[in-house]
């Protein structure tokens, strides 16, 4: 497929001539819709971005993306119309904004020409098909984390990254911190010394879920649009909101759910791409219920490390806890939450560790804080948030060279490849070596069947780009 033409600019000066066509179209095979990439045509132009997916986390992007200045949610999406009435009433009609347009489908969304960037906050299993459709419509877009359900999709999700002149964002929010830019810098810059170990800790208080039997799908809820890529099963709602990431079909545990910012900060302080070798061990424990993913889970990583001393390795080691925790330090001994969903809590212990030569960081996700030497004086500290939500909108507004601001969606795929090899090896029970240049598990060929997934048509993530 050819990658589409520039659009021109309209009298108005926005975004202009739009080609759209339709490719295997009807009931049995589904709509594929495909449209034009949209140039940005300047700096003081009001951007129209679609919410897809609005319980939950597209409630908070509905609103982040509307506080900023000159920018329409113009459209939300979602697969249960129920929520549409709810979501309009509190997020537009109370707060004087002009009511979104409301699409049960996304292919039909992405046909819209007045919206020019799309915030992917769907189940996972959605996330990188999503993506992968709407940045071959020529939309912008940001895709909440983590960017895909397994490593075939995160690969193919960055082909189009890079094929198509759009900008990309992955979800890591964190990124976007001032506290979290100045880890690394003074980690890179050797204020630990050498660093040679990282731990991502994502310790949240996760109650059973119980069990429930089968049942008609409610009305209103589009529930083979939801799922999507995954297998045909009946509806359960502890499938369906929310409980979804519990399931292997949908979700990827909490190492995928919560886990993966911090895993993203645990493997950007650590200056490491992808492991050689990896183990992960662990189970869904107290409880006896539907839940398919582990509660606690243990996960260690290998990666060279040719400038160190010694075995010339780094480590890197993940751990998820679902229930009763200590607080590893005094940092995270707060007696309530902070405010947000990865807020510090006295239930929640959220961030990261790390281990230098020359001493050792503690960082959460407004601060770190630095012990160093033998008698683990206090040292250097940081902090300060930033806003993802601005840096998407001003990239968009700014023209940003697609190359450049893409490197946000190559680092999502690094990071998300770790949460799917350490689920790999948790489910196939055993420690695994991988190959980083074929992106692939050497004379493994069970381990190899887990890098991808059966697709259910039409929703399948294309083998070619």
């Amino acid at each position: 497929m050819k990658t589409p033409s520039p659009l021109n600019q309209s009298d108005s000066g926005r975004l202009m001539k739009r080609r759209s066509f339709l490719r295997d179209s009807g009931l049995g095979l589904g709509t594929m819709l495909w449209a034009s990439r949209a140039t940005w045509a300047g700096a003081n132009e009001r951007v129209r971005i679609a919410v897809i997916g609005i319980h939950g986390m597209g409630r908070t992007h509905i609103r982040e993306f509307s506080r900023l200045p000159n920018v329409e949610v113009a459209a939300i999406c979602d697969v249960d119309e129920n929520l549409f009435g709810p979501v309009i009433e509190s997020e537009f009609v109370k707060k004087g904004l002009r009511a979104p347009r409301t699409y049960t489908d996304l292919r039909k969304l992405y046909e819209d020409p007045e919206i020019d960037a799309v915030s992917i906050v769907t189940p996972n299993h959605w996330h990188a098909l999503a993506a992968i459709w709407a940045i071959q419509a020529g939309k912008h877009v940001t895709v909440e984390k983590p960017c895909c359900h397994n490593v075939f999709e995160g690969r193919q999700l960055l082909a189009a990254a890079r094929k198509y002149r759009v900008l990309v964002q992955d979800g890591a929010e964190q990124r976007s911190n001032p506290c979290a830019q100045s880890m690394a810098e003074f980690l890179h810059s050797g204020g630990l010394g050498e660093v040679y170990m990282a731990k991502g800790i994502c310790y949240k208080w996760r109650p059973s879920i119980g069990r429930y039997l089968d049942e008609p799908v409610p009305p209103g809820v589009h529930y083979d649009l939801w799922l999507g890529p995954a297998p045909k099963r009946p509806f359960n709602r502890n499938r369906f909101h929310y409980n979804w990431h519990w399931h292997w079909d949908y979700g990827n545990g909490d190492i995928g759910n919560q886990g993966v910012h911090e895993m993203d900060i645990a493997r950007w302080g650590l200056g490491v791409t992808l492991p050689t070798k990896v183990w992960a061990a662990g189970g869904h424990v107290m409880f006896d219920d539907a839940q398919e993913t582990p509660n606690v889970m243990l996960a260690v990583f290998e990666f060279p490390n040719p400038e160190g001393k010694g075995d010339k390795k780094k480590l890197l080691q993940f751990e998820v806890r679902g229930w009763v925790t200590n607080p590893e330090d005094p940092m995270w001994m707060k007696p309530t939450a902070e405010g947000g969903y990865m807020a510090t809590s006295d239930r929640n212990v959220i961030g990261n560790l790390f281990f230098g030569s020359k001493g050792y960081m503690v960082k959460t996700v407004r601060e770190w804080r630095t012990y160093m030497g033998e008698r683990r004086e206090p040292g250097p500290t940081g902090s300060g948030e930033g806003n993802h939500y601005a840096v998407f909108v001003d990239a968009i507004r700014q023209g940003a060279d697609p190359a450049a601001f893409n490197r946000s969606i190559e680092e999502g795929v690094l990071t998300c490849t770790l949460v799917h090899l350490a689920n790999i090896s948790y489910r196939l029970g055993r420690s695994l070596e991988f190959d980083p240049g074929t992106m692939t598990f050497p004379h493994d060929p069970e381990a190899n069947a887990m890098l991808t997934r059966e697709y259910r048509p039409p929703f399948v993530v294309p083998e070619r780009i």
